[in-house]
């Protein structure tokens, strides 16, 4: 049985091939979090955001959802920018850096090999994502970064892929007032090919900021 908590227990083992593979890490890099990212931000918030999973030397290492990576540099300082956020992004999860109204977590809790997950185990840690929704009562808006998340929130919803494709600025009806709203994931490999530019992320969290 799926255990019913937001957050996925520390020594979590419904996955065995994520499990195996943080295991492995917990040899490799005994200093690291190695074990399941839990969700970080404001409990009363309006916007959540989701990402894909841990990276292995950035959330797996600090134990918080996109600390200690490029992606986490251009989300942390964005949600700054437009007053989801406040102090200073150091990379660390002691960096006193507060969400404001906003709330973070992944589709998949652990570091997958080579960032990648599989079909099973997105699907078999959605329940800890459909009680993070459930928990956020004052939820607006959901925003998927990159298509992993926004399948398995549209699925979470209990929707029709086919109804809600992805695409970067999309915005999605979910019903009960939510809205999806959908990213190109802010990673490294996508600003450098020139996919996600700072200027279109930054456009939809002005947009996010005119509507939350």
């Amino acid at each position: 049985m799926v255990n019913k908590s937001i957050n996925p227990p520390g020594d979590c083992s419904l996955c065995p091939r994520l499990c195996g593979f943080r295991q492995d890490n917990q040899k490799t890099y005994p200093d690291f979090f190695n074990a399941p990212v839990p969700s970080f931000g404001d409990p009363g918030a309006a916007l959540l955001i989701v990402g894909l999973a841990p990276g292995l030397k950035g959330a797996n290492r600090t134990g918080r959802p996109f600390t200690g990576d490029y992606a986490g540099d251009l989300l942390y300082g964005t949600l700054i920018k437009y007053g989801f956020a406040v102090g200073e992004y150091k990379a660390r999860p002691d960096d006193g850096l507060t969400l404001k109204n906003a709330l973070i977590t992944n589709a998949v809790r652990c570091v997958p090999p080579e960032n990648k997950p599989v079909g099973l185990e997105i699907n078999t840690c959605r329940p800890f994502l459909v009680n993070q929704i459930k928990v956020l009562r004052n939820l607006k808006t959901i925003l998927a970064l990159g298509g992993i998340a926004h399948r398995s929130v549209v699925t979470a919803y209990q929707k029709r892929q086919v109804d809600y494709p992805f695409g970067h600025a999309s915005s999605h009806d979910l019903g009960g007032g939510i809205r999806l709203v959908d990213s190109y994931h802010c990673s490294r490999y996508n600003t450098n090919t020139g996919r996600l530019t700072t200027g279109m992320f930054e456009s939809l969290f002005a947009s996010l900021r005119e509507t939350i």
